[in-house]
């Protein structure tokens, strides 16, 4: 596995990462058997990245993971999401990012983690809580030895010089695919400029870029994505039909043209990707990372950017 720098100055991570969210819910069923199987797949493949968030199954994804990693934990870089709040009935009622709450959250996993670190610990953003305010806090768990570097998640560029005036980032988290390209007018270069690095997610679509419809029993799609909603989702198909005649073109499958054209996009650029089995895992790290120009100009032909149908989230 081709390793990337994860920022200017930071550590040294797999080219690809494995975003674990799907492995506790809002994609359907996920089998717990096939989940640690994919965890264990990934690291004997050379994976090194592993995404989770203290909200993801509220608690039972960094358990998941923990599990994973057992006896393994030094050949991992954990990144940890903290930040919305889910109430008894699985409901997000909100977010806290206040310092108090940085510290709480953290204290929490690491425990369910099984470790005394975190690699990367991210924010989202918190409207009632000034981003200096946040970051500081992380940044004391940094020198607490808590924390080895800090991140910020779906950010705005304001907010992203703010944060990183007040800590070094390292990495900013945000969707990027050849469906969802808004952060190349600001935010991309703002980070390129002060040395951050990218960890994408959403870098299938969601699984619309290779014909999922998020229809199944426990799926939120349809409930929190407008793109997989009636005719935006019929619209969105063909695009993705669309792909799948590129990539058969190329060799390769409409997923691996997908995670191509992410890490096709720089060096500095990190795709995670939500295999859930070790069969769709095992696709993912055959992806190519340097797809040709002629590649990358037919895939952005195929999913032109202002073809795509509905927002990436409901407004709320």
């Amino acid at each position: 596995m081709e390793t990337r720098s994860l920022g200017k100055d930071g550590p040294a991570v797999s080219a690809l990462g494995l975003g674990c969210m799907g492995m506790s819910e809002f994609y359907g069923h996920a089998d717990r058997k096939a989940s640690l199987a994919t965890i264990a797949a990934a690291l004997e493949s050379g994976i090194t990245l592993f995404d989770t968030g203290d909200f993801y199954g509220m608690g039972h994804n960094e358990m998941l993971l923990a599990e994973g990693l057992r006896g393994q934990r030094d050949k991992a870089f954990v990144q940890v999401k903290f930040g919305p709040q889910r109430g008894p009935d699985g409901a997000f009622i909100g977010m806290d990012a206040r310092p108090v709450a940085v510290k709480t959250s953290l204290a929490y996993s690491l425990k369910r983690l099984g470790t005394d670190y975190v690699d990367l610990y991210q924010t989202g953003l918190d409207p009632a809580v000034p981003i200096e305010d946040t970051i500081g806090a992380i940044g004391e768990l940094v020198q607490q030895g808590y924390v080895r570097h800090v991140g910020i998640t779906n950010a705005d560029v304001d907010t992203i010089r703010r944060a990183h005036d007040t800590h070094p980032i390292t990495a900013l988290q945000f969707e990027y695919s050849v469906m969802s390209r808004d952060m190349e007018q600001e935010v991309l270069p703002l980070c390129r400029a002060l040395g951050i690095g990218i960890t994408a997610y959403g870098v299938l679509g969601r699984g619309l870029l290779t014909g999922s419809k998020g229809s199944g029993e426990g799926d939120l799609r349809k409930t929190y994505y407008p793109r997989f909603k009636d005719e935006n989702l019929s619209h969105n198909q063909r695009l993705a039909n669309a792909l799948a005649t590129v990539a058969e073109g190329e060799g390769i499958t409409a997923a691996q043209a997908a995670i191509g054209w992410v890490a096709s996009q720089g060096p500095d650029i990190i795709p995670l990707v939500g295999a859930r089995t070790v069969e769709r895992l095992m696709e993912a790290v055959r992806a190519p990372l340097r797809l040709s120009p002629a590649a990358l100009a037919a895939i952005e032909k195929a999913v032109p950017e202002d073809a795509v149908q509905g927002d990436r989230f409901m407004a709320h």
